[in-house]
């Protein structure tokens, strides 16, 4: 049964990181966009994810982040921190870090480079989420960066086998897999795509 949360609904803003001219992360800057999301309604902050460049960060850069986030969110806003990473170990670790620094939920990537099997993928996010198991965890599909491809039936099992996996962030542009992770999906299981081509005004 899929842990039940009534706040991941609506729009969630993916957060930039911005840095300083000598490429240290511009802390001042991250509170003044952060709070310019909430002050504009956003109620659900992502900080570390694709569009945070956190690929290309250091393990204190995120922490950084992921910190200064939760500090000005104050509850204000819901904060899902990625934490993904081709190493499941590697996962844990910044997912229970970032539970330690107070966020809410946590963003976990299929693995990239390696391209594991179905059975891999299972065997990954079922270790994070049982890492950090009080904890919401997302995990999040986007093939065009990983390579590898969250298949529907994976996440269907995920979600019916996992109790704190909740929902999925699915970026494969795939609508014929969205359509079946949705027919397929658990009571309470949420299927997140802003993918603009989806999108009706």
């Amino acid at each position: 049964m899929t842990m039940q949360i009534d706040w991941l609904r609506g729009c969630a803003t993916a957060l930039v990181t911005p840095f300083t001219s000598d490429g240290a992360v511009d802390v001042e800057s991250l509170r003044k966009l952060i709070e310019h999301q909430i002050t504009g309604g956003i109620r659900l902050l992502v900080p570390c994810g694709t569009t945070g460049e956190s690929a290309t960060m250091t393990d204190e850069e995120d922490q950084l982040v992921i910190r200064t986030t939760v500090e000005v969110a104050r509850g204000r806003a819901k904060v899902i921190a990625g934490t993904g990473s081709n190493s499941t170990a590697a996962a844990i670790e910044y997912s229970q870090t970032a539970r330690k620094l107070g966020v809410d939920a946590v963003l976990s990537v299929a693995p990239y480079y390696n391209k594991p099997t179905q059975e891999g993928l299972i065997a990954h996010f079922r270790a994070i989420a049982e890492s950090v198991s009080d904890l919401p965890v997302v995990i999040y599909n986007v093939p065009g960066r990983t390579s590898s491809n969250i298949a529907a039936q994976t996440t269907v099992r995920l979600a019916r086998e996992v109790e704190n996996i909740v929902a999925v962030k699915e970026a494969s542009g795939n609508l014929s897999q969205i359509m079946e992770i949705l027919r397929e999906r658990p009571n309470g299981f949420r299927v997140i795509s802003g993918d603009d081509s989806f999108t009706l005004a």
